[in-house]
């Protein structure tokens, strides 16, 4: 893979330039020692040649040896001269050995000439070079200093000039860096003075179009969305949805819930009647007083599932929450006051049913609707119930939730499960999930779909919060494995200023190995609706080295804008659009356009409840990046995966 340089351009030019210089300055200095050298040496070469040649025309004289002792050795000295020798084949002649005291005998100029008027005889002589008792004088060096000085200072200001002009190159090459480390946002226009400018305009003109086109898909993904799960009118869950969730309710072990049918009557009288204008009116209406109604249960789906029918799924609520809500909702519908022909009295019916895990979604459908047409047969606004009896219903209050959570907190805190996510290729552990389970007054494990509704109804969120994410980061710092671990908080939790500065003061004082090993998981639902709020203290959590993570994505429709905001590593798909995905085509488009929405983002996508090998093969297919669910392994209680790892 290509990477960016780490040395920035001007630094480049700035050393080559420098280095021309220097190696330049170095050349001339060496050529120019050379050439002094040289002429010294030429020069006594020829100043001894002449003194040779004088004592050539002395030799011819009858008496020419005895009178060089008179006047030679002056000049000898003055000449530099350490020794002299005229010899011939039959001896020396004349020798002469000068008194300066040589401390290195190897730096001595050593020559020899034959004498060409006295054939035979040849003058050895040794004397010390040129310029080498002279030292460096600044008045005889000005000129090479001043040279030199001269040099340095153009090279001083030819590098500055040279950064001046690369300066815009510099500006171009740290926002390209920028781009890289993934800031598009912060760098999306260039400054004027990047050079050069054609390549800044480019850029500028390329990231705006990309901007437009990352806009333009996830507007495009999210209308997939919304017109596959959405009905336009109301923006309620449709029927597809609606009917997806309430098989992947029941394919759950221990979820109960109910069913209920809200029907207009007449309705396509006041279609051909009034138009279809004023019954869409009517619809609306209606479904904002479901939509509001539905509010406080977490849980609940509202679904436009014909085009005058409304059903509504509530999970995990006992048949006293359950008959009261229908009995305010029937009060709610009848402040309504429709249009002609529908009567006042008799317009809205309304039938429900309960369920529990294990039953057919047919099967409970028509029930609900069995109920409903009781209900229209009493000729009034009313509603009726299928008759039979609530199974897996939790019969406890308020007041016994509160005490059994009291206990557990007490108690160290719930217990903690996990499930691993591996990677699609190679199967690499992703990380660990960490699942709170909690024991009841009988010593049954309770699954967090049973008691978290309870724990928002007491308000016990930020306690349920504090205790799984202590033990989360004990098993962290003393836990037997070495491995990733993910926690779920709250939305709520985050909002809770308390809860923020205690889990920050956590986070600080835990080592950053440790911490990036930690995951934390917010339900996408609740973040796309207080991201606001939570930005700062998410985008701290991803600075201290946590990853985060969105969980329950496709639970409900909503823009995923937030991948940008806060810096998600990956999103977890909710299972009731894993569930038999191999037959659902609409669950695998919606699937798709997520992969489309986190595409070029680096975020991860994984599939959660994969139970079979078919899912997963569906799931590979369609480019899911991790899977977790109990087709790789199944949840379990994490102190036998601490026995394992001590076996």
């Amino acid at each position: 893979m290509r990477k960016a340089s780490g040395m920035k351009l001007t630094n480049r030019l700035v050393a080559f330039v420098t280095l021309i210089v220097i190696c330049a300055m170095f050349v001339i200095f060496i050529g120019g020692a050379i050439s002094f050298r040289k002429l010294g040496q030429d020069y006594l070469h020829h100043y001894l040649a002449g003194v040779v040649e004088v004592i050539d025309l002395e030799m011819l004289e009858p008496q020419g040896s005895q009178s060089l002792n008179r006047w030679l050795p002056k000049l000898l000295k003055a000449s530099h001269v350490v020794s002299l020798d005229v010899s011939h084949e039959a001896g020396s002649v004349y020798q002469f050995q000068g008194q300066q005291k040589i401390d290195d005998p190897n730096i001595l100029y050593h020559t020899q000439y034959p004498l060409t008027h006295n054939p035979g005889y040849v003058v050895r002589i040794q004397s010390i070079p040129p310029y080498t008792e002279l030292t460096y004088s600044l008045g005889a060096m000005s000129s090479i200093s001043l040279a030199i000085m001269i040099i340095i200072a153009g090279l001083v200001w030819g590098v500055n000039w040279l950064k001046r002009q690369l300066h815009g190159s510099e500006l171009l090459e740290e926002r390209g860096r920028m781009l890289l480390a993934g800031k598009l946002d912060d760098f999306a226009k260039g400054s004027d003075r990047e050079w050069p400018d054609t390549a800044s305009l480019a850029l500028d003109k390329l990231i705006s179009e990309l901007k437009d086109a990352r806009q333009e898909r996830s507007r495009f993904d999210t209308f997939i969305r919304t017109h596959t799960f959405l009905d336009q009118l109301t923006g309620s869950a449709n029927r597809v949805l609606f009917d997806s969730r309430l098989q992947s309710v029941v394919q759950d072990q221990d979820n109960h819930g109910a069913v209920i049918l809200v029907r207009i009557s007449e309705w396509e009288e006041l279609l051909l009647s009034k138009g279809k204008i004023v019954a869409d009116e009517l619809i609306q209406e209606v479904g904002m007083v479901l939509s509001n109604m539905i509010q406080r249960y977490p849980d609940s789906v509202l679904s436009r599932y014909f085009e005058a029918e409304f059903a509504i799924m509530l999970l995990q609520q006992p048949s006293k929450e359950v008959n009261l809500f229908v009995n305010q909702l029937l009060k709610a519908l009848e402040r309504l006051t429709p249009t002609a022909p529908l009567h006042r009295e008799n317009w809205c019916h309304i039938g429900m049913t309960y369920f529990a895990s294990g039953e057919r979604r047919g099967r409970i459908m028509d029930e609900a609707d069995m109920a409903l047409r009781s209900a229209q047969l009493q000729g009034a606004n009313s509603w009726s119930v299928f008759q039979k009896d609530p199974q897996g219903e939790d019969t406890r209050g308020s007041v016994r939730w509160r005490t059994l959570l009291d206990g557990v907190f007490s108690q160290g805190g719930p217990q903690l499960y996990q499930q691993p996510a591996y990677m699609a290729e190679g199967k690499t552990l992703l990380h660990r999930e960490l699942l709170a389970r909690i024991r009841d007054e009988n010593g049954l494990v309770l699954k967090a779909s049973r008691f978290l509704p309870a724990v928002e109804q007491v308000g016990f969120h930020v306690r349920m919060d504090k205790q799984v994410v202590s033990q989360a980061l004990e098993l962290l710092k003393n836990g037997p494995t070495l491995d990733n671990f993910a926690v779920n908080v709250s939305v709520e939790s985050l909002l809770d200023k308390t809860f923020v500065r205690w889990f920050r003061d956590e986070l600080l004082q835990t080592p950053r190995p440790v911490l990036k090993r930690l995951s934390i998981e917010v339900p996408e639902r609740n973040l796309s609706r207080h991201i606001d709020a939570v930005r700062t203290f998410l985008k701290m959590l991803t600075g201290l080295g946590c990853s985060l993570g969105v969980d329950q994505a496709g639970r409900t429709i909503v823009s995923t804008h937030y991948i940008k905001d806060v810096n998600v590593s990956y999103i977890k798909l909710h299972r009731s659009l894993i569930r038999e995905i191999d037959q659902r085509q609409e669950n695998q488009l919606f699937v798709r356009s997520m992969l489309g929405a986190c595409a070029n983002t680096g975020v991860s996508v994984i599939a959660v409840g994969v139970e079979n090998a078919r899912e997963w093969y569906v799931l590979q297919q369609l480019g899911i990046h991790a899977g977790q669910g109990r087709f790789f392994e199944p949840e379990r209680d994490f102190s036998q995966i601490g026995m394992k790892k001590r076996r």
